[in-house]
């Protein structure tokens, strides 16, 4: 199954290097495949150095993509991440 979400960073220091933790930790404990773009760059939402390259401040749309078997629970999880403001 694929789904496509986009999120909205809220937090005001945008996706630095805990949130980017944060995201990729929520990201890896599921099977399926995460991309995250942004503009017209898309990287692997497992890879803490492809969502650094974003550079996404504060207010950036990012287009969440899920394939998989566990897409919707991973989705699930991801906007609950971004709907916490990444605990900050």
């Amino acid at each position: 199954m694929t789904l496509k979400k986009i999120l909205k960073v809220n937090n005001r220091l945008g996706l630095h290097a805990r949130p980017a933790a944060l995201f990729v930790q929520t990201a890896s404990r599921f099977k399926c495949i995460v991309k995250v773009a942004k503009d017209d760059v898309e990287v692997n939402g497992k890879s803490m150095m492809g969502l650094m390259m974003l550079a996404a401040e504060q207010g950036s749309a990012l287009t969440i993509t899920l394939d998989g078997d566990d897409a919707t629970e991973a989705l699930r999880e991801i906007e609950d991440v971004f709907a916490r403001n990444f605990g900050e």
